[in-house]
């Protein structure tokens, strides 16, 4: 038998996990910014660069993609290698690849705080960073599988059938999810609106935590947890059953993210079903990962990554259970929109994600270094400190959602809201988000001890860039394998295009139904389009971030209707590119707050939210007063809204900045006639116009029946 020698390429799992480190450094300190600006708005710093609406989303994205993105890489770089035994394809593409996906993060971090946002949840880049995104997404792929052609190991080990699934997957979603019409070279519009664009979102949204925070960690576990633990996989069989189990459910999960919205009623009902059914592989991975620890429990008490590799298949296990109990209908109507959907999104990404990703630090660094860990005494401290800090993170959240949940609802015996007033349930959780950032500073100081700690291990070692390895040559096929998985195993081309078929079907089903009939979305006659200066106003709204804060949809219930309104209908939202409905209620729902105040309260509002609402924690915006409405790009927005199906007539664009202006002069008017002087030219006009526009398109005299519903003008 010939038996070749070769190199494993350590030099980039190396700076993939020095990544990690950095980019889980920066991200977390902005998660602990981001706590303390919804205890303190002066936190915020009256800066238009520094406001939770546009922090917010530079702390996922930096958490998702970069801390959890370069692990993921991290991980896969060094696994795959010794899976398959076979360096990676290309070194030149491993360059790429890393300096690229830095590339990425840092404009995405640049363009977000500046205002360059399409919206969509964990998707909040413009059109082209998407397409860098893509390009590296691509050059990742083509040195794994590269890497997998040329392997010396005829089997694929079972990690690297979730690494496949994880590459085509997100490539299908981020696809999906990013088609966009340009309008400039930082400006898009989505080609979806309103409830087409609320299912694609969150057929990425919920899938994006799937196949990018779940899979490609699935197959870190199955590597690294029998590598510490010096022990085979649980089961085999079992691992089987959980891969191709997990990957066709999973994409059906989505709709479980908009129960009583305006989204088709039988598309949230399969929502429910596959969410429910979700809890069996996601249970059947947990378990298989923990019964391999079966004999290794003295190894646990004293390995510190082993320890942390338990906690975070335990908060898998959490995390996985409260998906499909927040997708029952009953536990739903409570805890959406509350601190229960924080609360679970961080113990996913907390316990699961960050506790492995430390695991797999504390194994590879050592070994790559060919040195010994500096001190267990420190990694004991982190893992101790980090399990603290996510207790004192989640459980505080758990609270407060209860709080909020039941005060939302809370009727008095008369029969009228016991809390009219949302600021008062804003007020009442404060305390419980002062734990939740201790939570938060107890786990970032975790990961500073830990930092140091692999620092001092680095320095005690020396990298072996280019480490020795030899395997025999792969050799032909001599004999049929026992099972048809086994010989799919063989087959690594056929074994992605039926992960491709798998992911697929549930988006299939999902979403051509709801893009293709008509009547899923009912129309409306006296909907009509956004007019010039409103649609300033909405994309001013988008760039603030406001959608953090606030959603924009009414839910049939008795408690949201007496403080709303009447509740949202689909063919409302028929104009809305991106659509708006929000994930979180920090604030009140706004999708009924047109006329409901004069523009002075709003123009107090935006200057001081304080001078409206005492003890509020929203953020200031006087900068909305003092710069002006930039109008350059206005017939191209309306041009391209047209485009997609928003009827504009060539007239109305060409005589939009007469009539913005118009419109801008009678709200500046009002304005005056309160004692408000501001120029009509000015940003927060256009906030305010569109503010005052939300809702009034209809009034509640819905028949039961019928392809359109014809509701009175306002």
């Amino acid at each position: 038998m010939q038996v070749a020698q070769f190199n494993y390429d350590n030099r980039i799992v190396r700076d993939f996990g020095i990544a990690t480190i950095i980019w889980g450094l920066v991200g977390m300190s902005i998660g602990l910014l981001v706590a303390t600006q919804l205890i303190w708005p002066e936190m915020n710093f009256l800066n238009q660069y520094t406001t939770f609406g546009r922090v917010r989303p530079v702390h996922t994205n930096a958490v998702v993609f970069a801390f959890v993105g370069n692990a993921i890489f991290m991980g896969v770089y060094y696994s795959m290698q010794r899976v398959l035994k076979a360096r990676m394809f290309s070194d030149l593409l491993s360059r790429i690849h890393f300096w690229g996906w830095q590339f990425t993060i840092v404009a995405s971090a640049i363009t977000l705080l500046l205002g360059y946002t399409s919206s969509h949840e964990y998707a909040e880049m413009e059109w082209p960073i998407d397409i860098a995104i893509t390009l590296i997404w691509v050059v990742f792929g083509i040195n794994m599988f590269g890497t997998i052609v040329r392997r010396r190991e005829r089997h694929m080990y079972v990690a690297v059938w979730f690494y496949i699934a994880t590459f085509v997957t997100v490539a299908v979603l981020h696809i999906v999810n990013s088609i966009q019409l340009p309008v400039s070279f930082w400006k898009s519009y989505y080609v979806y609106a309103g409830v087409q664009d609320a299912l694609v979102q969150w057929w990425y949204g919920h899938n994006a935590v799937a196949f990018f925070l779940t899979t490609p960690y699935l197959g870190m576990m199955y590597y690294f947890l029998p590598k510490m633990a010096n022990r085979p996989v649980y089961s085999y069989k079992l691992s089987i059953l959980h891969f191709w189990s997990l990957i066709f459910i999973y994409i059906w999960a989505g709709p479980h993210h908009l129960l009583y919205t305006s989204l088709p009623s039988w598309v949230q009902s399969l929502g429910v079903v596959f969410s429910i059914m979700l809890i069996a592989p996601s249970w059947g991975g947990m378990i298989n990962g923990l019964l391999t620890l079966r004999g290794a429990w003295d190894k646990v008490r004293t390995e510190p990554m082993l320890k942390f590799m338990v906690v975070a298949l335990t908060a898998y296990g959490m995390a996985t259970f409260e998906g499909p109990l927040l997708s029952l209908k009953q536990v739903n109507a409570i805890a959406h929109f509350t601190d229960w959907i924080v609360a679970h999104v961080h113990v996913g990404a907390l316990g699961w994600n960050g506790f492995l990703t430390f695991a797999v630090l504390y194994f590879i660094i050592p070994k790559i270094y060919k040195t010994s860990l500096y001190s267990k005494k420190l990694a004991n401290v982190h893992f101790w400190i980090g399990t603290l800090g996510i207790l004192f993170y989640a459980i505080p959240m758990y609270w407060a959602a209860v709080v909020q949940g039941l005060m939302w609802k809370e009727f008095t015996p008369e029969g009228v809201l016991k809390y009219p007033n949302f600021l008062a349930t804003t007020l009442e959780i404060i305390p419980m988000h002062m734990m939740r950032a201790l939570g938060g500073a107890l786990y970032l100081t975790g990961v500073i001890i830990m930092t140091y700690n692999l620092i001092k291990t680095m320095k005690a070692g020396q990298l072996v860039a280019n480490e020795a390895a030899e395997a025999p040559a792969l050799e032909p096929v001599v004999t049929r394998e026992p099972t048809q998985h086994r010989r799919l195993e063989r087959k690594p081309v056929l074994f992605m295009v039926l992960a491709l078929v798998a992911i697929l079907i549930g988006g299939i089903v999902e979403m051509i139904p709801t893009f293709t009939i008509s009547s899923n979305v009912p129309k409306i006659a006296s909907v009509q389009p956004y007019t010039a200066l409103e649609l300033q106003g909405r994309d001013l709204y988008i760039r603030e971030g406001c959608v953090n804060c606030h959603s924009q949809t009414v839910r049939p219930f008795r408690s949201e209707t007496a403080r709303y309104g009447e509740y949202s209908k689909a063919g409302e939202f028929v104009y809305d590119m991106p659509f708006l409905w929000g994930s979180k209620r920090t604030g009140p729902d706004l999708h009924r707050i047109g006329g409901k105040y004069p523009n002075k309260w709003h123009f107090d509002h935006l200057l001081d939210p304080t001078i409206t609402s005492p003890g509020s924690i929203m953020p200031a915006y006087p900068w909305l007063i003092e710069q002006r409405l930039n109008n350059n790009l206005l017939d191209k927005k309306m041009n391209a809204m047209r485009v997609l199906g928003v009827p504009y007539s060539q007239e109305e664009i060409q005589n939009a900045l007469t009539d913005l202006q118009k419109q801008a002069d009678q709200i500046t008017a009002d304005l005056a006639a309160n004692q408000m002087e501001v120029r009509s030219d000015s940003e927060i006009i256009a906030m305010i116009a569109y503010l005052q526009r939300l809702g009034k398109d209809i009034k509640a005299e819905v028949p039961e029946t019928g392809d359109e519903i014809v509701l009175s003008d306002n």
